[in-house]
């Protein structure tokens, strides 16, 4: 297997010439900060690279595939204009290098997929679903724009309607109604799913190398020209969006609980 120079909130295992890639911050729900971010920018070009892939598999370690954006990061976005232009730039990498990438990406949403993780799958080639599991995108919730999410991909998958529905309102799509809705191909028992996503990638795999991969570019091509046009203004969208005041005080009231918490001392009583 080629050597891969990831950040650590990633994992790359290789089964034959498929590469098995892990969300790596189960504790943390899988959700994003600047290494996952940044990690997942890097990753798509040196699949590219890798010689012996034919198929990919994308998941999280522990019970769930992506929570989002953690919120102390968007919080440093929000502040950081720097740090937000770096991350924009790696979300516009991201989508291309997804909808751009030569070998199929199969995913297998072990838990719930939320902002970042919904957009993942939503760009994923074929997608495998855990019955427990639930897609959501609830930036607009946040006073965030979704720069690389549902309003991006979605009216590609299911109807203009139905993307309207859940992109402005954040609401959860159960497993079986992402798949009625055409957003995943196939929801399994929680233990299976990922089992089903290698199987599927194996199955790929063996089939002739180039037809594959020619195939999917001429599929992905329709997903390429919706971000071409589209992903611009969104991420100069999702840029002013940081600087909201709802999004302002949606991230105060979530991070203050959590700064008085960490600050109280452990018996309830005043520190001397």
């Amino acid at each position: 297997m080629s050597t891969y120079d990831l950040t650590p909130e990633l994992e790359v295992e290789a089964d034959g010439p498929i590469r098995v890639i892990r969300l790596n911050r189960p504790e943390q729900l899988n959700a994003a900060n600047h290494g996952l971010h940044r990690g997942l920018a890097e990753l798509f070009p040196q699949l590219d690279a890798d010689a012996d892939v034919r198929a990919v598999v994308l998941t999280g370690n522990g019970r769930a595939f992506s929570a989002g954006g953690d919120f102390a990061y968007l919080d440093e976005l929000a502040r950081d204009a720097d740090r937000r232009r770096e991350t924009l730039a790696h979300g516009k990498q991201i989508v291309t290098g997804m909808v751009q990438c030569r070998i199929p990406i199969v995913a297998a949403v072990n838990g719930p997929a939320v902002g970042l993780g919904c957009s993942l799958v939503a760009l994923s080639d074929i997608v495998f679903m855990a019955e427990s599991a639930h897609l959501a995108d609830p930036h607009v919730m946040m006073g965030l724009v979704a720069a690389d999410g549902g309003p991006v991909t979605w009216p590609l998958l299911t109807s203009l309607q139905l993307a309207k529905e859940y992109a402005l309102t954040g609401d959860r799509i159960p497993a079986k109604r992402a798949a009625e809705m055409g957003l995943v191909n196939h929801v399994c028992a929680d233990a299976d799913v990922l089992d089903h996503a290698v199987a599927c990638a194996h199955r790929i795999a063996r089939l002739p190398r180039q037809a594959v991969e020619d195939t999917l570019r001429i599929l992905n091509l329709h997903m390429e020209r919706a971000v071409v046009a589209t992903l611009d203004f969104a991420l100069a969208a999702e840029d002013r969006s940081f600087t909201s005041s709802e999004l302002r005080a949606n991230l105060d009231r979530v991070l203050s609980p959590a700064k008085e918490e960490k600050q109280a001392p452990a018996s309830g009583k005043e520190e001397p």
